[in-house]
């Protein structure tokens, strides 16, 4: 039959954009649909909006800094509603960008709630249009646990519209965007305590690293509270916010922001209406191929809860493209090796295994480990310590995991992924010449086995 579509998306974020642009450069004639803002979590309410925000409160770092380089400074005062709206133009900027990266490759832009009435069926607002292929790229949406006063708790979402920097900040969550907005607050000056269940925040990460950070945070005077909960929140009488802990304790705050998860964004979706089945998480399924239960039907992205960043939906979302509309120049995602960073505050760079899944796997592993202050330090009374460090093969010398603390880790990690990718040896991080005089120098010149 003739379709209105060949491809059409659900969802104007980073992997859905990516989807439709190459589509459309493809020959395919495409339609997006979006029914919040163009550029999904990440422009919007994630990575961008939160990376400017980490660069406010690192100012403070650099004015304590300043004294040690001669500079003599006058009492700094910040104000959040000039980060606030300074950022809020950023995004509309970006919002612009992505609108005319659609309309002008071709793609047909939609916006509103799109919903799904059968296996080649769309609706949005109340039109209906048919696709030869459709792709679920509507991402993930915050969540905050079934408690008492949960209405009273703010997330990601709003964290970056609030109209006034909270005195006190109660960050509940030991993920990366729970460190990552404990130090935002923080270096921006609200009293923040950082409260997570867990014996140690960062789960998944190497245990030198996660070890390392809760160090460097407690120097800086964040408030560290592990095996610990929130039972209830209760709003006092003068505006204030008092969280009751499982252990009976109370703290009170202006602010309680959760960070403990997030979920498949499928409400109101559809799916009902076609063969889409979810996994065990509840997320959707699909295979190797990112097609789901409903061959017609494909989904990328946060909403298949893989691996949950922006770079890696941009993947994604070009290798369906390339698939469907331009097979011979199709290649499979590869998740192996995949760069991160945590810009808490020192920020963390990572790629490749931990030393705990290298062991894990069965490699004989030998570990590189450093630990140092940093030269721009050197001149002030700042005692922060920066750490790398290298997992190794010890049978076959192959660079299994590259991990870092410190300023400008993620930059930093950027160049390492490529070499782990590329197979590199520990003799041929050796054999490397260093770029004198920084800190990432320190990955080639490590030569000492720690254990």
């Amino acid at each position: 039959m003739a379709y209105d579509f060949d491809l059409f998306v659900i969802g104007a974020g980073s992997g859905g954009v990516r989807a439709a642009r190459f589509a459309a450069g493809f020959g395919a004639k495409v339609a997006v649909a979006e029914s919040r803002y163009l550029g999904g979590t990440c422009v919007n309410v994630g990575c961008v909006p939160k990376k400017l925000l980490v660069y406010g409160a690192h100012v403070a770092d650099e004015l304590e800094q300043a004294a040690g380089f001669g500079w003599t400074l006058e009492e700094g005062h910040f104000d959040w509603g000039t980060l606030i709206a300074n950022k809020n133009r950023e995004i509309e900027r970006l919002n612009g960008i992505y609108r005319n990266l659609l309309v002008n490759s071709g793609v047909t832009l939609l916006q509103g709630h799109a919903r799904l009435t059968g296996a080649n069926e769309v609706e949005v607002e109340g039109q209906r249009y048919t696709a030869e292929h459709i792709l679920i790229a509507t991402g993930g949406w915050p969540q905050v646990p079934d408690i008492p006063g949960k209405e009273l708790a703010i997330t990601s979402n709003e964290a970056f519209y609030l109209k006034d920097l909270p005195r006190r900040v109660l960050v509940v969550g030991g993920g990366y965007i729970a460190v990552e907005f404990a130090g935002i607050f923080q270096g921006l000056g609200s009293a923040t305590t950082l409260l997570y269940r867990g014996d140690l925040f960062l789960r998944g990460f190497d245990g030198s690293v996660r070890t390392h950070l809760k160090e460097e945070l407690e120097k800086r005077g964040l408030d560290l509270q592990f095996n610990a909960d929130i039972q209830r929140i209760d709003k006092l009488e003068d505006g204030s916010l008092k969280a009751t802990l499982k252990d009976g304790r109370e703290l009170v705050t202006d602010c309680v922001f959760y960070a403990t998860g997030r979920r498949p964004m499928l409400d109101n979706l559809g799916l009902e209406n076609t063969g889409v089945e979810l996994d065990a998480r509840g997320y959707i399924r699909v295979d190797q191929q990112y097609q789901t239960t409903a061959p017609s039907i494909l989904a990328i992205g946060d909403v298949i809860g893989r691996v949950q960043l922006t770079p890696v939906a941009l993947a994604e979302g070009m290798a369906v493209a390339r698939r469907l509309f331009k097979p011979e120049q199709y290649r499979p995602v590869d998740y192996q090796n995949i760069p991160t960073a945590v810009f808490s505050q020192p920020p963390i760079g990572t790629v490749g295994l931990t030393e705990e899944q290298a062991l894990e796997a069965g490699h004989k592993v030998q570990v590189f480990e450093s630990r140092f202050r940093a030269m721009k330090l050197t001149l002030t009374d700042i005692q922060e310590k920066t750490l790398m460090k290298l997992v190794v093969d010890a049978e076959t010398d192959k660079v299994l995991g590259c991990h870092m603390v410190g300023p400008d880790a993620g930059e930093i990690i950027q160049g390492l992924g490529i070499a782990l990718k590329a197979g590199a040896t520990k003799q041929q991080f050796d054999e490397t010449i260093g770029v004198h005089p920084t800190a990432a120098e320190e990955f080639v010149t490590m030569r000492t086995v720690t254990r």
